[in-house]
């Protein structure tokens, strides 16, 4: 109908200005409608297709046209409605494209100019942004002059770079700059600054690509030659562009693989199949642009090798795509094809590559940044794979991807987990795999490249934060790499920030284990020639003795033993010669100890002490020495123990230290760092992995040291004594001398040598002099800094000295008089005593002084830290009898207690946390004295105490001592007893305490191994031997049931990263002494297992012919079989391994512990409780646990029997497959009947009950009832039982019919299986009763998770109660030990591994490959309308949707009658020839014959949406894209367009930067998308539903 109007009034109008005013009516310059518009945009198109009146007359119609009517309406477009803009101004270019096309380049150069104006003068220009693009995109195609071809190119990049306005950055790339890509004379400015952009100016690479799809068909050689000459000015065609040619194109595709937004991925993709499609329709050769070096080109093709090159893009391209879908069902079955993709990339001799390397590195790159975790992993443990499976050349690329990509993906730590079939304790898959594949890289790349590759990838590891897992594992990957000498001085600065990187984590055994194997990586790969003894000291000083580098483990030795072979090669000073007789390392300690002491001979007294770092430099340096030199007369035979060397190095120091008694004008620096270096030497040989005893060099140390402590001694005494200490930093030098002293004092103890030096004589000096001070201070009014301080010092001294006391009972001071006056002073003392600040400085105060005046409250709250380290010191020495009456009294005066209580309460809120320890050791000697008397202080006490310790449950250095003196004295037996006495509400409140510390455990593992440790080892063991005493405490043990109840149930199902952490530290554990860390880091035994370790070994410590044992063990038994009840109402169907299922698991096995304890009177009342949790839904483990309970319980008292047959009277229905349990039961008769007489009425029974139940309509009920029948009937064969002649012909038929009805198919299977099952065959209730058994074999077998397997072993480490000695912790024999899971109800699962991955047929996955070679290149744009529904005047909807890419018929046929039911105005198909498909006609019902369908074949959508945009149509894309719209948000025009993918490719990328907008469906689910036929009609009815609404409001 358009048409017949438009050709009417073009016949009767004869000039151009009376067809203008027919149209657009008024004169040239007014407003035109958007109809109007687009009548002009047809009537143009017209008139350019059919030569109206001449091409003068048609050029001089367009020419008043574009600028008389078109121009106007764009200059005029900012004021029209936001709704309709956008559909004016699009008809205006289309009428605009239309006059250019008829005036040439004159009227196009001249509105370009109009629109380059407009864009450089901004916001002030006549044209809006959008009118300005729309209006070049629509000329670019007939400009010619050079010049304006520039400015536009460069007018459309520089709209390209602007960041902050995305829209116009995406109408210049999706709309102006494809159309001067058009242009052939613009195409090669376009392309040069797309792909070789200068660098000043780099284009995001989606926008590039955006651009390059849009133009796939120009830049691509085939699209090329078709492609007309722009301008139409009849010069030479330049050369076609061939984008396969340019290494710069092929950068941006690779870019473009690998980015984080899909859309971009998909142009990339897009891109490379076009290349590869072209190049195999050509064919000619092509090789691009090579890059510096000896790799391959980044794309090439010859027609020789034709089949090898496009069978390796497809299998690229199906990958990449296969990719997209991130679900790992969907992605594992393609993976094995990347060994294809390396067998066709690498040459048939295996030295070169024929394929880029990089294109393998975009797909594992692609991989490792994928959303789904699971598949990078996959991805990860693919490419380490690779290198050992594959004989891959060397490439630089893979280097730089390595130390890149590959260390980014490892920095996950969920990678890490174990993999299916590896149990706990083992080293993870990828670990291996890691170790393996660094070793094999390593090894091939080439020499030259070694030392730089290894380089920055330490510098990687410590150039981000890593976390404690992923550097453990790269650390032990680096210590396997194969003895290699490549790291020079600035290797090992790396390695050394690598090792400061280790210090963040909090995991300490994680910690430490990874220092030990970066300090093996060290040693095997340091090029010992190129660095220095002193680079190698500053490394190891780098570790931490406490946590790995530990004298005496085997890293010590191993390091001694590297410095030992190396120590000629070292890099040495020059001309710096060394004796014969000394090794290099000796001379260079002894240098470096000399240059240590060495200080300036007038050297100003320092107020700032020394570095420590230096200290333990020297002080390990010594120790390396002399370990070393022991180590080289063991090599060579001389075993001396002269030790001259050793003595040589330390006649420095002990010159010092001889020194400092006497000489009081040694420097102040030169005495802290002698005594640095003690402290030092003292603290590394503390270690726990030394053995002072066997130890010559210790032995030795302690000799020399021993003549030097007289000094040592006098100098400390008169340090802290004399009023020498008067400065804030003289508190440092404060710590420094009490720490020499504690060290000192323990290291001569070992051998017993304190009674030899002057110990009790310094204690009573310090002692005293430290009193006086205190007390002289005490009466003056008004006290200047210096005085303060000392009387700071003068409390420090008198703490560490009550400390040593406690510690060190063999000294035997507790007798010295000055012992006793320290009590009484301290007792006379006031509490919490706070030291006011100083009010007036000295005059020469230094800035120092002045600005750590502001710390004064650190200070303060030390000296009220030390007031109550020596009140507690007294509280727990107040069994020995004091000689001073008062303090007499005070030891035993409740109001006396009461006040220090208050007092510690007091000191509670004023102290910060990390010195509230001593106030908690008071209140633990306090409270069970005021419990009774002062019942609420105690509360209040409780409460305050536990909000310190939940404040410091992030602070792991303080919280576990604190937590652990918090339970001595809330948990105190005394505490128990009284606040259970009365049920008081202190009884109340410690319960109260008790479930919060459990609730706390499940996020802070470790809390309640210290609650219940503490309180088993007092109930068990009271440290009174009263009876009386033992009486409380096990009667605690009853008030407090609910303690053990909780832990034998205990054990959180962890996160996944709290479990990761978990079974990483088994990992390292279970290396053992191979691992220093483990021998030098102490065990916390935090481990959640522990608690329910310490609860059963309780219970197995338990004496049943105990009275009060006794009576515990009937009330604990009742309230499990309590618990399990409630359970089992609560929830009668729960899952394999859910929370549920462990506890009832955990609860079954602590009945069975119970189980030989209890006596007959407590079973009589529980057994029909018992039988009855075998009616019970139940899981397998929990089910073997029950059974096995009541075959114990039959076994040792036989005459439940009868309650025991019973349980087959119950009607069928009701007891449905539960009563496998019982046949179960009764498979295991021989055992029951050892213990009974008259075995012959047992045995009829039971075969008739057993038979009864062979004929059961349930298989798995009848299979039950075979076994125990098979089983009854061969212990009556062994007993010789003739008494079942009636019997025996029936029995025999059954078991016969049995065996002959299982001959076939799952059935025989399954009958064999539970045969062969271990509960039948391998287990024997008796002789396997034991702990290992109970919590580690049958919860293996029944396969439970792993993390409910307890080991023996950790029975025997856990030391805190020890294993009773009657109970059997382990079986004799050890079958069952060895037996795998078996269960014979699970489904085969050999199918999983009977095809390996690479067998499979490529049929497997799906191809998503768009079918470029079935595409038709016609241009042809004559569409064929079928207007059946026109005609009847059915449609009134401007909704088309267009469905050209679907393929399927179904699809169509159901989007065809969707259409028609909601009066779509057209739907647009590939091919009518669908119509004719008898699916397609199925699913649409004949509605095909009421609605418009047009063809437009897929290669036609680009101009057919062109087209339909300057009608005034919005495209409508249903694509998940970063700029996607919600469909509930979205507002549908009028004219819309809506466009729908293919079913596996979506939309072309090519298509994607014509939509306007794209449309997202949102989703709830896992599947990633609808089905095309879905997601249409979703749009369809809402397009529809918006439109009703808009119809009924303007009605």
């Amino acid at each position: 109908m358009e048409l017949v109007l438009a050709d009417t009034l073009l016949s009767r109008c004869p000039d151009s200005a009376g067809l203008l005013g027919a149209v657009c009516g008024g004169g040239p310059g007014e407003a035109l409608s958007v109809e109007r518009t687009e009548a002009l945009r047809f009537l143009l198109q017209r008139v350019a297709e059919g030569g109206w009146r001449g091409e003068g007359e048609a050029r001089r119609l367009a020419w008043e046209a574009a600028l008389g009517r078109c121009l106007p309406v764009l200059l005029g477009s900012g004021s029209a409605p936001a709704e309709g803009r956008l559909r004016l101004v699009r008809a205006a270019c289309g009428a605009l494209r239309c006059c250019a096309s008829l005036c040439g380049p004159s009227l196009a150069e001249r509105l370009a100019r109009e629109a380059l104006e407009s864009l450089a003068a901004g916001p002030a220009g006549q044209l809006q942004t959008e009118s300005a693009v729309e209006l070049l995109a629509a000329v670019a195609p007939w400009l010619v002059e050079p010049a304006l071809l520039e400015r536009t190119v460069g007018g459309a990049l520089t709209l390209l770079q602007q960041e902050e306005d995305e829209e116009k950055t995406l109408l210049a790339a999706g709309r102006l700059l494809p159309a001067l890509g058009r242009n052939s004379a613009a195409l090669g400015r376009v392309w040069k600054e797309l792909v070789f952009p200068p660098d000043s100016a780099p284009q995001p690479v989606s926008r590039t690509l955006l651009v390059l799809s849009a133009l796939s068909e120009a830049v691509f050689l085939a699209g090329a030659q078709q492609q007309q000459p722009g301008g139409g000015t009849g010069e030479e065609a330049p050369r076609p562009l061939d984008a396969r040619l340019s290494s710069g194109f092929w950068k941006v595709v690779q870019r473009g693989l690998t980015e984080s937004d899909a859309l971009c991925r998909k142009r990339a993709r897009y891109l490379l199949k076009r290349a590869v499609d072209v190049s195999e329709k050509l064919p000619a050769e092509c090789r691009c642009s090579p890059d510096p070096g000896n790799e391959p080109c980044l794309f090439w093709w010859s027609a020789e090798k034709n089949d090898q090159l496009t069978q390796f893009w497809e299998n690229y391209i199906l990958i990449m795509e296969t990719l997209e879908g991130n679900q790992i069902h969907v992605i594992k079955p393609v993976l094995p094809k990347l060994n294809r993709l390396y067998e066709l990339a690498v040459s048939e001799q295996k030295d070169s590559w024929i394929f880029h390397p990089s294109w393998h590195m975009c797909l594992y790159k692609r991989m490792f940044e994928s959303e789904n975790k699971t598949l990078s992993k996959e991805g990860v443990i693919h490419f380490l794979e690779v290198w050992q499976t594959q004989c891959l050349p060397p490439s630089p690329g893979f280097s730089e991807f390595v130390i890149g990509p590959l260390m980014d993906a490892l920095s996950e730590s969920s990678f890490y987990s174990r993999s299916s079939g590896q149990v706990i304790g083992m080293c993870p898959s990828l670990g291996i795999k890691l170790q393996k594949f660094l070793a094999a890289f390593f090894t091939n790349v080439p020499e030259e490249e070694k030392s730089s590759f290894l380089l920055k990838f330490i510098q990687r590891m410590s150039n981000r934060h890593w976390c404690a897992i992923p550097i453990l594992f790269l650390s032990m990957a680096l210590a396997h790499i194969p003895a290699c000498r490549t790291l020079d001085m600035e290797g090992l600065l790396a390695l050394r920030d690598v090792l400061q990187c280790t210090m963040i984590t909090h995991q300490i055994l994680l910690r430490g284990a990874a220092q030990c194997y970066l300090l093996k990586a060290a040693m095997l790969l340091t090029n010992v020639e190129k660095v220095s003894l002193s680079d190698i000291a500053n490394f190891i000083v780098s570790l931490r003795p406490e946590e790995s580098l530990g004298r005496g483990t085997v890293l010590w030795k191993m390091l001694c033993d590297w410095l030992h072979a190396n120590d000629k090669h070292f890099q040495r000073p020059l001309n710096y010669g060394v004796p014969q007789d000394k090794t290099w390392l000796n001379v260079y300690v002894q240098f470096l100890v000399h240059d240590y002491l060495k200080t300036p001979v007038a050297s100003v007294e320092d107020c700032l002490m020394p570095d420590w770092f230096e200290a333990r430099l020297v002080a390990t340096m010594i120790l390396l020495a002399a370990d070393v030199e022991e180590t080289t007369k063991e090599y060579n035979g001389t075993g001396s123990t002269e030790r001259a060397e050793l003595k040589a190095l330390l006649n420095p120091l002990l010159d010092v230290l001889l020194k400092l008694g006497t000489n009081p004008y040694i420097s102040t620096l030169k005495t802290d760092k002698s005594l640095q270096l003690l402290l030092k030497l003292l603290q590394i040989c503390s270690v726990k992995c030394s053995s002072p005893q066997n130890d010559g060099v210790i032995t030795f140390l302690q000799n020399e040291f021993m003549t030097a402590s007289e000094s040592i001694l006098d100098f400390l005494l008169r340090r802290l004594s004399a009023n020498e200490l008067k400065t804030i930093s003289d508190l440092e030098r404060c710590n420094l001398y009490l720490a020499v002293l504690s060290e000192l004092l323990s290291f001569c103890s070992v051998n017993g040598w304190t009674k030899e030096m002057p110990f009790g004589g310094f204690i009573s000096s310090l002692i005293s002099a430290s009193l006086c001070n205190l007390q002289e201070m005490s009466s003056e009014k008004e006290l200047k800094l210096g005085e303060q301080i000392q009387k700071v010092v003068s409390m420090a001294s008198l703490s560490v000295v009550c400390e040593i006391i406690d510690q060190k009972p063999a000294l035997q001071l507790q007798s010295l008089p000055a012992v006793e006056t320290l009590k009484t002073v301290i007792f006379c003392s006031e509490l919490n005593h706070v030291l006011k600040k100083p009010c007036s400085m000295e005059k020469n105060s230094s800035l120092e002084e002045l600005s750590s005046h502001q710390g004064w409250g650190k200070i303060v709250a030390r000296y009220i830290h030390d007031q109550w380290v020596c009140l507690h010191f007294i509280l727990n020495n107040y069994q020995n009898p004091s000689k001073d009456e008062d303090l007499q009294q005070f030891l035993f005066d409740v109001q006396t207690h009461t006040r220090c209580l208050q007092s510690a309460l007091e000191a509670l809120t004023i102290l910060p946390s990390d010195h509230v320890l001593p106030v908690f050791h008071c209140m633990k000697m306090l409270v069970p004295k005021l419990l009774e008397s002062s019942e609420s202080l105690c509360i209040e006490a409780f409460d305050l105490a536990w909000k310190i310790i939940s404040s410091l449950s992030n602070t792991q250095l303080i919280f576990w001592p604190n937590l652990k003196v918090f339970v001595q004295f809330v948990f105190n037996p005394e505490v128990l007893a009284a606040a259970a006495k009365n049920k008081s509400k202190a009884y109340m409140k410690i319960k109260e305490i008790m479930f919060q510390m459990i609730e706390m455990s499940s996020t802070k593992t470790g809390v309640f191994n210290t609650l219940l440790s503490y309180c088993c080892q007092t109930w068990m063991f009271p440290s009174c031997d009263h009876a009386s005493a033992a009486e409380n405490a096990l009667l605690n043990a009853g008030n407090y049931s609910e303690l053990l109840v909780e832990a034998c149930l205990f054990g959180t199902v962890f996160r996944r990263d709290q479990r990761l952490n978990q079974e990483v530290c088994a990992f390292v554990e279970n290396l053992g002494s191979e691992c220093a860390a483990n021998v030098v880091i102490e065990s916390t035994k935090r481990d959640d297992h522990y608690v329910r370790i310490c609860a059963i070994k309780f219970l197995c410590l338990l004496d049943e012919t105990n009275t009060l044992h006794k009576k515990f063990i009937e009330d604990f038994f009742m309230t499990l079989l309590d618990k399990a009840e409630l359970m089992s109402k609560s929830k009668t169907r729960y899952y394999v391994n859910s929370l549920q299922h462990r506890i009832k698991n955990r609860l079954w096995q602590t009945l069975l512990v119970l189980l030989p304890k209890l006596h007959e009177d407590i079973l009589t009342r529980t057994v029909d409780r018992i039988l009855q949790a075998g009616y019970s839904s139940n899981q397998a483990s929990v089910k073997y646990l029950i059974e096995w309970t009541i075959i114990w319980i039959l076994h040792k008292f036989p005459h439940f029997l009868q309650k025991f047959w019973d349980c087959f009277t119950y009607d069928e229905d009701s007891l449905k497959t539960s009563i496998c349990t019982f046949l179960s039961v009764l498979s295991h008769l021989d055992t029951i009947l050892q213990n009974t007489s008259e075995k012959l009425p047992v045995l009829k029974k039971a075969l008739v009950v057993a038979l009864q139940w062979c004929f059961h309509h349930n298989f798995s009920v009848r299979l039950y009832a075979f076994v125990a029948l098979k089983k009854i009937w061969g212990t009556c064969k062994e007993l010789h039982m003739d008494d079942f002649e009636t019997l025996t012909p029936v029995i025999e038929s059954s078991l016969h019919q049995a065996e002959s009805m299982h001959g076939t198919g799952n059935a025989k299977k399954n009958w064999q299986r539970i045969q062969k099952h271990f509960f039948f065959e391998n287990f024997h209730p008796l002789k396997d009763y034991c702990l290992e058994t109970i919590f580690y074999t049958l919860p293996r077998l029944s396969e439970i998770a792993e993390e409910e397997w307890i080991s023996l072993n950790k029975f025997t480490t856990f030391t805190d109660i020890p294993l009773s000695a009657t109970f059997p912790c382990t079986c004799s024999h050890t079958e069952l030990l060895d037996l795998k899971p078996n269960d014979w109800s699970q489904q085969d699962i050999g199918l999983k591994s009977a095809e390996p991955d690479n067998q499979r047929q490529w049929t497997d996955v799906q191809k998503k490959i768009i079918p470029w070679k079935n595409s038709t290149l016609d241009l042809d744009l004559e569409l064929v309308f079928q207007d059946r529904a026109a005609k009847l005047g059915k449609s009134n909807s401007r909704l088309i949707v267009v469905a050209s890419l679907i393929d399927k018929p179904t699809n169509l046929g159901g989007l065809c009658r969707t259409c028609e039911i909601f009066g779509v105005s057209a739907l647009i198909v590939g091919s009518l020839h669908y119509i004719n498909d008898k699916q397609f006609q199925y699913l649409s019902v004949s509605a095909e014959q009421w609605l418009s369908l047009l063809e437009v074949k897929p290669f036609q959508l680009t101009d057919y949406l062109d087209q339909k945009k300057t009608e005034g149509y919005t495209i409508i894309g249903v694509e998940q894209t970063a700029k996607s719209c919600d469909l509930t948000e979205y507002c549908f025009p009028e004219k819309s367009l809506l466009l729908l993918g293919n079913e596996h490719e979506g939309i072309p990328a090519n298509l994607i930067q014509q939509l306007d907008v794209c449309v997202e469906i949102p989703q709830q689910g896992v599947i990633r998308s609808l089905n095309v036929h879905v997601s249409g009609a979703l749009l369809i009815w809402e397009y529809t539903r918006q439109q009703i609404i808009r119809q009924k409001i303007q009605r």
